[in-house]
């Protein structure tokens, strides 16, 4: 293990742990997503520092970061880009003219206040890395991350993302409101920043270099997993394919749809660079279990009994948990 490469990522997220009080899951998340070359759906309530966070990852790394603020009205060439015409020299001719996604970062914000046409504008750059505007094809940055916003409570005037572009995110990340004791170091934070002064030392500016996260993702891929860890994880999304297997739990009453192959890979990916963020050259079955709501949970689409019960996507993956033996 690169040990300079390591001790930069631990760095980078005991600084976002200092920019985003009291919320070491959601900053987690984020961070195994960005090792695992995945894109992130943040989905929390107003004011849990969603946006904040994506701010505080692109400004230590000093890389681009691009903000797209996702409206009803807004259209696909907003977010791709579109080819413009220029004049020069007396001729004109078309130049393209790269949108908000040619970012290493971009910021999908409450990405279901926009149709699905323009959602669907991000699905080539989320899995193919370029986008293709007017026949031509525009690669993206190496090192490229969309990290996309919804708010749960919020239904008029949203369009949910459909099952295809959900499947896209590597891990949905839940945001809570903080505790009590966290509530009183955001006041300290926030009036601090507004007098100018660092809220501790901790929380001084660092900068790392955007090459540990490429040195990361190489050693990643160089974690083992067991016959045993992987089994678990086969056993985990077939179990959501073929709940009948398991009549003892609800899994049938409350799946409709299982995950698809994507699911697997998401927690093969999300498992090594948990452990790799450990200190680990080899994956554990905990691993696993704890990317598991992360990874699994939008994947997965409720039964109208479910839906009835008021189950939720969380409470189906911690059945499935429950149910499926390791080994």
């Amino acid at each position: 293990m690169n040990n300079q490469a390591h001790a930069d990522v631990v760095k980078l997220l005991n600084y976002l742990d200092s920019q985003v009080v009291g919320q070491h899951s959601v900053v987690k998340g984020i961070l195994l997503g960005l090792l695992s070359s995945g894109h992130v759906l943040l989905e929390g309530l107003p004011g849990t520092a969603k946006t904040r966070s994506v701010k505080a990852l692109a400004n230590a790394l000093t890389i681009s970061f691009g903000r797209i603020q996702f409206t009803p009205d807004l259209l696909p060439s907003d977010v791709t880009g579109t080819e413009v015409l220029q004049e020069s020299e007396g001729k004109s001719s078309l130049h393209f003219q790269p949108g908000p996604v040619f970012n290493q970062i971009v910021l999908a914000d409450e990405i279901n206040r926009a149709p699905a046409k323009v959602q669907a504008a991000l699905l080539e750059a989320m899995a193919e890395g370029t986008i293709t505007v007017a026949g031509q094809t525009h690669n993206l940055p190496e090192l490229f991350m969309v990290m996309a916003t919804q708010n749960p409570i919020e239904q008029e005037g949203t369009y949910p993302l459909p099952e295809a572009q959900m499947d896209r995110f590597l891990l949905k990340v839940c945001v809570d409101y903080p505790t009590h004791c966290a509530e009183r170091d955001i006041i300290r934070l926030v009036r601090q920043e507004e007098a100018g002064e660092l809220f501790s030392t901790s929380s001084e500016r660092v900068t790392i270099d955007p090459a540990c996260i490429s040195q990361a993702r190489k050693e990643i891929t160089k974690i083992e997993l067991s016959e045993l860890v992987e089994t678990y994880v086969i056993n985990l999304v077939m179990a959501t394919r073929e709940p009948e297997l398991y009549p003892e739990s609800k899994l049938a009453n409350w799946l409709a749809i299982g995950a698809s192959p994507r699911a697997s890979i998401a927690l093969d990916k999300c498992s090594r660079a948990l452990a790799w963020l450990e200190g680990r050259d080899h994956v554990i079955v905990d691993d696993v279990r704890t990317v598991a709501p992360m990874v699994m949970g939008h994947r997965l689409s409720l039964s109208y009994e479910a839906l009835a019960d008021g189950i939720s996507q969380q409470d189906l993956v911690m059945e499935l948990l429950d149910v499926v033996n390791i080994g």
